[in-house]
């Protein structure tokens, strides 16, 4: 009896945790995408259908909350110990916050049920009489509007906590629950209207009717009357409108023109990728991969290089200058690459476009820092969190103010979006509205060997493409060099032999332009679906923190 009891104590913090767990299998290495549709329910299960008896039942719940996110940020995120352990060990402490205040609302928001109403003095006959319904079948879980408006209010509750992620401190919004469908194509295709955002709404509306139809089932079994409903009903027409609308969507034929690409993965171990001493090692791999894309029939009209190619700043070195304008006349293509912009006592991570022979060259200087990967947040203030992180990042890099889109020679024009940016949809959205046509990522993955990291990355870019309705390319140093159409599918990557993509190498192909100009809806309006979520929940919450505040004034009145 006492393992029992303490079996009963201990569930509801196993389920927590293996919500967590759950979370972590819808993304690489593992890509279980499908467990995105119930990887909620244990935490909500655990949060609703225990703690009765306890004094603290708010704080229960937030703590409940809490141990999901950090078994989910501790696992997901497990790659950031490649650069430093410490660091990722008390990030996640933060993060979890998210999961926390999530939890917290699922259970201020649990269904109570309304007290039995007394119709008559006489005693109630039994149930098997007919004459009253037993106090089960007044249960809310029985009832689909109660379901869907729970539903609704949780699922805009994740957005919001999804969306504060994003942004607080520079944010970190990297897999979120609808970026676990990011290999669904049918279903993604939304995101044009309402960003990820809109994918994350609807895993959660699921996560949550799931709970209700069970808890509503168990109940009905009990009572023996079962009655039709509507809620789960409802839930499934919307996923099959979803992969209809994603269906069609994907079949539109826009206006293109073909660009030959070639993208350059040189896979330079990042102790050499700034080593002053690898500098002519360097130009000779970049070299040899690029020639047979540039010397073929198929000559490449636009050669990508990866983040921070050189070791040198190609404005500031007279050698690296030389090398990459001597390659771009011998190629007589357009070099797009990575490199340090140095201005005064500024440094800044930089794309570089290299056109007519280096007669002529565009810059764009990074504006979306990787907090703790580029600047240090409180460097100076907070001096714990510099030597948390050490040596990885000795001097924080200067932040960009202007949106450049590339004019490439042909006329078509390209947003040069650097390391992470590719994961930001508002920062994407800008560059089209200013005419970009083409997404081209150079990025650094490298600083996470070979673990799942660089999968994560191409996770949550290839939304970029749906969004925007514009294709990507990336170039990464190391990871995932590939294309993404303008739906969102991957249609070319680089891999070795042994199906790797932890190599060295070049891949050519063509990607479709589009000529139109078309903005998109995203384009136009970017996270309004997020925002209104977020105001949504702003107002559940205070609703729910004026009715408490009435309800404890009743209690002291009495």
């Amino acid at each position: 009896m006492a393992q029992i009891g303490k079996a009963l104590r201990l569930w509801p913090w196993l389920a927590a945790i293996c919500t967590g767990l759950l979370c972590t299998c819808c993304f690489a290495p593992l890509n279980c995408w499908w467990l995105c549709w119930i990887a909620l329910t244990p935490l909500l299960a655990a949060i609703w259908f225990s703690g009765e008896n306890s004094r603290r039942r708010g704080l229960r719940d937030l703590l409940l909350g809490y141990v999901a996110g950090l078994t989910f940020f501790w696992t997901v995120f497990s790659w950031l110990t490649t650069v430093t352990v410490l660091g990722w060990f008390l990030l996640e402490f933060y993060m979890a916050i998210y999961f926390a205040l999530w939890g917290w609302l699922a259970g201020a928001l649990r269904p109570h049920a309304a007290a039995p109403r007394q119709t008559s003095l006489e005693p109630q006959k039994p149930w098997h009489v007919g004459t009253a319904e037993p106090a089960a079948t007044r249960s809310p879980w029985v009832k689909s509007t109660n379901n869907l408006r729970l539903a609704f209010l949780l699922a805009v509750a994740w957005v919001a906590q999804e969306l504060l992620r994003s942004v607080v401190f520079s944010g970190w919004g990297w897999n979120t629950l609808g970026t676990a469908l990011h290999s669904q194509w049918p279903l993604i295709q939304v995101a044009e209207f309402t960003g990820v955002a809109g994918l994350s709404f609807a895993v959660a509306f699921v996560n949550v009717i799931a709970v209700c139809t069970v808890r509503r089932f168990a109940i009905e079994m009990q009572t023996r009357v079962l009655r039709p409903h509507f809620d789960l009903t409802l839930t499934l027409i919307g996923l099959v409108a979803l992969a209809a609308f994603g269906i069609h969507a994907a079949q539109i034929d826009r206006a293109s023109k073909p660009l030959r690409v070639a993208l350059v993965q040189a896979n330079i171990a990042r102790e050499q990728k700034f080593d002053a001493a690898f500098t002519q090692q360097i130009f000779e791999k970049f070299r040899q991969l690029s020639a047979p894309a540039v010397e073929s029939k198929a000559h490449a009209e636009l050669v990508v290089w990866p983040e921070s190619s050189t070791p040198l700043p190609v404005l500031a070195d007279q050698a690296t200058y030389e090398f990459v304008t001597g390659f771009s006349a011998v190629a007589n293509t357009d070099l797009l690459l990575g490199t340090i912009d140095l201005e005064a006592n500024r440094a800044y991570n930089a794309a570089l476009l290299v056109s007519a022979g280096g007669k002529r060259m565009q810059l764009y200087r990074k504006m979306h820092l990787v907090p703790f990967g580029e600047y240090i947040p409180g460097r100076y203030t907070i001096p714990l969190l510099a030597q948390i992180v050490g040596e990885q990042v000795p001097e924080d890099f200067a932040t960009g103010t202007d949106y450049t889109v590339f004019e490439l020679s042909n006329g078509m024009r390209a947003a040069p979006l650097i390391c992470f940016e590719d994961t930001i949809g508002d920062l994407a959205r800008r560059f089209v509205r200013r005419g970009a046509a083409l997404l081209v990522n150079v990025t650094n993955d490298g600083w996470f060997l070979r673990s799942a990291g660089s999968q994560q990355h191409l996770a949550n870019a290839v939304f970029r493409c749906v969004e925007t309705r514009r294709p990507l390319v990336r170039a990464a140093n190391t990871g995932v060099t590939c294309m993404v159409n303008e739906n969102g599918r991957i249609t070319q990557v680089l891999l070795d032999d042994n199906g790797s993509q932890f190599t060295e190498g070049v891949l050519t192909g063509e990607v479709s332009v589009p000529t139109s100009g078309e903005l998109t809806f995203y384009v136009l309006h970017g996270e309004w679906f997020a925002y209104l979520c977020s105001g949504i929940a702003a107002a559940t919450l205070g609703y729910i923190v004026i009715f408490a505040r009435r309800r404890r004034a009743r209690l002291e009145a009495r």
